[in-house]
């Protein structure tokens, strides 16, 4: 194998990490975010219940207000029941004093359904705070690993980028070039092997000169379909 090929394909290897590294710090903030996406669904769903325990409980002082205002009706039409002589207003107020005790009858009815709906909601209530809290602790700890998986990445890029910059020492500059421009026209797959005759880099068979070429080791042998650069597989 050429040493140029060698060469070539340690920095292959190295810019296919550092390519690998770049990439997942990007999505980096985006996993950030889909844990924060994920922690505000269940956030969300707990104030959702709390919210309708709100209502119901504004609901049951609402019925217990409304229920308590019509008793005090009810205990001025019997004083007023009790003061007068004329028996048209007597039984008037009777009919008013029933009428209200219907209408608290309902009420209390309501109420004791809103009372139910209220214990239903409680231990539902509790079960989703439960469920935000884990969720944070969880995601707290999360967030805490991809913050360190950062900067272990961060650091690992800085030694591999070092390592770039002492590979590329004595490559011809022509040569460098050729390779940088295929590493980002070709998916970070340059320099590729020879197998059956076939390069593994476009999967297309060689023509018998280029096969001579690249058995012979004494050029840089580029594929004729795709442009890689060549080597025999051992």
């Amino acid at each position: 194998m050429l040493p140029e090929i060698e060469k070539l394909l340690v920095l292959q290897d190295r810019d296919q990490r550092i390519r690998t590294l770049k990439t997942e710090l990007k999505n980096t903030p985006l996993e950030r975010a889909d844990l924060e996406t994920r922690l505000a669904a269940t956030a969300a769903g707990s104030e959702k219940a709390k919210a309708k325990m709100r209502e119901l409980e504004v609901e049951k002082k609402r019925l217990e207000v409304e229920a308590s205002g019509k008793r005090e009706q009810i205990n001025k039409f019997k004083t007023q029941q009790m003061q007068t002589r004329k028996n048209e207003e007597f039984q008037a107020f009777a009919q008013q004093i029933s009428h209200f005790e219907l209408e608290i009858s309902k009420i209390e009815d309501h109420e004791l359904e809103v009372m139910e709906a209220i214990e239903t909601m409680r231990p539902l209530v509790a079960d989703a705070e439960k469920k935000t809290a884990e969720a944070k602790s969880r995601v707290a700890g999360q967030i805490a690993d991809l913050d360190a998986k950062i900067v272990a990445i961060g650091e690992t890029l800085k030694q591999v980028e070092a390592e770039r910059s002492t590979l590329t020492v004595g490559l011809d500059e022509d040569m460098l070039d050729q390779y940088d421009r295929l590493f980002a026209s070709k998916g970070g797959n340059v320099v590729v092997a020879l197998e059956h005759e076939v390069c593994t880099g476009c999967h297309m068979k060689l023509t018998t000169q280029t096969l001579v070429r690249v058995k012979g080791a004494q050029q840089i042998t580029h594929c004729e379909q795709c442009g890689r650069i060549l080597y025999m597989a051992v």
